[in-house]
């Protein structure tokens, strides 16, 4: 598919009753009764408070693709995304029928619903599910897993979220997209059912490069069996990494759903319409590994005060997010006071050698959460939108 093919069929179906960065089964409980009438949806079971995990199914084609996604319940990015996509399959007009003749799909969008409602990574037995694949202690990740057996899929894609700490390799442009063919055993080996995942990966890496170059990565594969992607690839089964990071000035994550989406359609065209057998793998190892350059705003050349010492350094800040009123808030919080040459700024401020103050008008501390700086008696909002 084109470019702008995606794009418009992306505007033209944006799920609009969902936006930011807090979703949750309120929000998208009504969406799947809508989508009932058309698709099927089911309850697979509940989480640890009782909420309700569900699963839409659509498609039926010998190609089973499972994607779940709010496995961490702070990563929503992936949630809108799939809503988007489910708009676009029950378009008429989106001309997609091919995807769903050669596939069969069973969405998961939100695993963690107790996370998601607390807005955390983790459950409510403040448990990463994401590291519970092979004890199961959790209910979510028995539902996951019996899904997993029940479904018997020949793709897994396992949707998360980033930190905008990540940049792309070690160049000043953050990881937007991220992705990763997860190994399957402690020496990383590169099976087959790995170069099935990565050919995929190298065709939505393709497609995303002509869109936002230089800002997709991929993570480092060290092995994890208690990491879920990681278990049901050592099943054999394709298993897909998604991250959805950061874009310029999209705290929202609202550019970063269109990226998503463009990724799951190309990987979806490409599936449907080709024997995917790993042949075409070599392109993965051309993206770059996801390195921890950024923060959310840095101030260079910075005069800062520590006891009766004066010194010419850099303040790195990052963003911390706060469920406040059901909304997510961003809290800017100094992270480093020392040469932050070697890192980069979503935003940057140049101090000028002038002392840097907080809004008390006392000098910047490591930890201490700041609305705003002084800046040679200029008030300077850290955190813009």
């Amino acid at each position: 598919m084109k470019k702008e093919e995606i794009k418009s069929l992306f505007i033209a179906h944006k799920e609009k009753r969902l936006y930011h960065r807090y979703i949750t089964n309120k929000h998208v409980e009504p969406l799947l009764e809508n989508l009932s009438n058309s698709l099927r949806v089911e309850i697979i079971g509940k989480s640890v408070l009782g909420d309700s995990i569900y699963r839409v199914e659509l498609g039926h084609g010998d190609k089973r693709i499972l994607m779940w996604s709010q496995m961490h319940g702070n990563e929503s990015t992936t949630t809108k995304a799939l809503f988007d996509l489910l708009n676009t399959f029950l378009s008429s007009k989106a001309n997609l029928d091919y995807i769903l003749q050669s596939c069969t799909l069973c969405i998961i969008p939100i695993l963690n619903p107790d996370g998601a409602g607390a807005y955390t990574r983790v459950n409510a037995n403040e448990v990463d599910l994401n590291r519970d694949a092979q004890d199961l202690t959790q209910p979510e990740s028995k539902v996951l897993k019996s899904i997993f057996q029940r479904f018997n899929p020949d793709f897994c894609y396992n949707l998360h979220g980033q930190r905008t700490i990540f940049s792309a390799g070690n160049k000043n442009k953050p990881a937007t997209v991220s992705f990763l063919a997860p190994a399957q055993d402690v020496a990383c080996t590169i099976t087959q059912n790995r170069k099935v995942a990565m050919e995929v990966i190298g065709k939505m890496n393709e497609v995303l490069q002509d869109i936002i170059p230089e800002q997709v990565g991929v993570y480092d594969d060290a092995f994890n069996l208690n990491c879920v992607g990681d278990t049901f690839q050592s099943h054999n089964v394709p298993t897909i990494l998604f991250e959805a990071g950061h874009f310029a000035g999209d705290y929202e994550r609202e550019k970063t759903r269109e990226y998503i989406y463009t990724s799951l359609l190309t990987s979806l065209d490409y599936i449907a319409g080709n024997s995917v057998n790993g042949e075409h793998y070599q392109p993965y190892f051309n993206i770059p590994e996801n390195e921890k350059r950024f923060f959310d705003v840095i101030i260079r050349n910075a005069r800062v005060e520590t006891g009766t010492k004066i010194t010419i350094t850099d303040i790195g800040i990052l963003f911390v997010e706060k469920l406040i009123d059901e909304r997510i808030e961003f809290v800017s919080k100094v992270d480093k006071i020392e040469t932050l040459s070697n890192y980069f700024g979503h935003r940057e401020i140049d101090a000028e050698k002038s002392i840097v103050l907080n809004e008390k008008s006392e000098p910047i501390k490591i930890n201490s959460e700041n609305v705003f700086v002084i800046i040679d008696n200029e008030k300077i909002a850290l955190f813009s939108q």
